[in-house]
């Protein structure tokens, strides 16, 4: 079976078509064709942030071009175009730059060799999920072609699950399932999410903790706002903090609080940490090292509630895995720290994670988690599909 997958619920505009068969099991077996990706971290580097906005503009001029790069190994008939349907026009009429490009494309292509169309359609933005929605609408009609709507955050944990080639060369490389065993623990740490999921079989997904106000990448990038750092965050704090440890610095930061760490519940809570280091960078200027320093101190902090808060909901539900996906799970440091936790507590819990730079949004796991409902028969009604923001797993 073919799936394209297709990803628009943020910052990131990918396009993926992979290859797949067998069951969820030994049998499973699969391998990308094409996978195309842009993003636009450097456009809403001015707002300290993803500007709703500018994402779905920018949704709507990559998405064409990523979709050609993405089918450039199928075998698509320039010879006979598809026939436009005047519905078209009607469901990208607020997307009139993407019909723009489509109606071109499709004139000059044919129906490519795919059996479903996989979009994230939430959690996410709704007017970036818009677009990438509107576009599968689109090609499932001129195509013919059922849709799968998928959870980004069942994406994460499929694609955490899937064993890679050692050398990551995605287009024209296979794989397959990594050894596991249910249930499972799924930490899932993003600029909108902190979450443990319990998964005692395939699909099964129940919220077992989250957090109340701040998610983790959320306070990351905020706490980079506070120290004057660069857009995204995460990724110039963790450095200003391996940075330090590095050095061997002494930590002249006063110890930031650790939220929740010791409560009843696997919940957490990142905003009070957030305003501790707020309060430490209006208490005088701000040196190089002391700036070292507090990004260290946060580092610690954030790692010290999800780990603790981790191995205590694996020794809760005594799960045999722990799988780790989201953006912030490409933090070198995060995984280190998890990896050496889980061995020292319980060294019969397997720690899987994505390759790092799979981590942050892709349409390679809405492609794969798409393909295992596709396989099941649960394709959308495409009249009703509607973006959710705030979707749950």
């Amino acid at each position: 079976m073919k799936v394209l997958g297709i990803e628009t619920s943020c910052d990131e505009t990918a396009v993926c078509l992979i290859e797949a068969e067998g069951d969820f099991g030994p049998s499973f077996r699969w391998r990308t064709l094409g996978n195309a990706l842009i993003s636009q971290a450097a456009l809403h580097a001015e707002f300290g942030g993803v500007f709703p906005n500018l994402a779905k503009r920018e949704h709507a001029k990559n998405l064409v071009p990523l979709l050609k790069e993405a089918l450039k190994s199928e075998p698509v008939s320039e010879a006979k175009g598809t026939p436009i349907v005047s519905d078209l026009s009607e469901i990208l009429q607020r997307e009139p730059d993407l019909l723009s490009q489509l109606l071109p494309f499709l004139e000059q292509h044919g129906k490519p060799d795919i059996d479903a169309i996989a979009v994230t359609h939430g959690p996410g933005l709704e007017p970036a999920l818009w677009v990438g929605i509107n576009f599968a609408k689109a090609l499932s009609l001129a195509w013919n072609v059922p849709i799968v709507a998928v959870n980004h955050m069942e994406g994460h944990i499929i694609l955490s699950l899937m064993e890679h080639p050692d050398k990551l060369e995605y287009v024209g490389t296979s794989g397959h399932l990594k050894r596991f065993e249910f249930p499972l623990l799924s930490l899932l740490i993003s600029g909108g999410h902190t979450e443990l999921v319990l998964s005692k079989q395939f699909q099964s997904y129940e919220l077992v903790g989250q957090t109340r106000d701040d998610a983790a990448g959320e306070a990351f990038d905020k706490v980079a706002r506070l120290l004057a750092l660069d857009y995204p965050g995460g990724p110039e704090i963790s450095r200003l903090a391996a940075e330090s440890r590095r050095q061997g610095l002494p930590l002249h930061t006063p110890e930031l609080p650790r939220p929740m760490l010791h409560d009843d519940t696997l919940d957490f809570s990142f905003s009070g940490l957030k305003t501790a280091v707020r309060r430490l960078v209006e208490a005088g200027k701000m040196s190089d090292e002391g700036r070292m320093g507090i990004a260290r101190e946060f580092e610690d902090a954030v790692t010290d509630v999800l780990v603790e808060k981790t191995l205590r909901a694996a020794e809760v539900y005594g799960v045999n895995t722990v799988v780790v996906g989201g953006g912030v799970s490409a933090n070198t440091y995060i995984r280190m720290r998890l990896k050496d936790a889980l061995e020292k507590e319980n060294s019969l819990t397997r720690l899987l994670v994505s390759p790092p730079e799979l981590a942050t949004d892709n349409a390679l796991m809405i492609a794969l988690a798409g393909y295992f409902h596709a396989r099941e028969k649960d394709f959308s009604d495409a009249t009703n599909l509607s973006a959710s923001g705030n979707l749950r797993l």
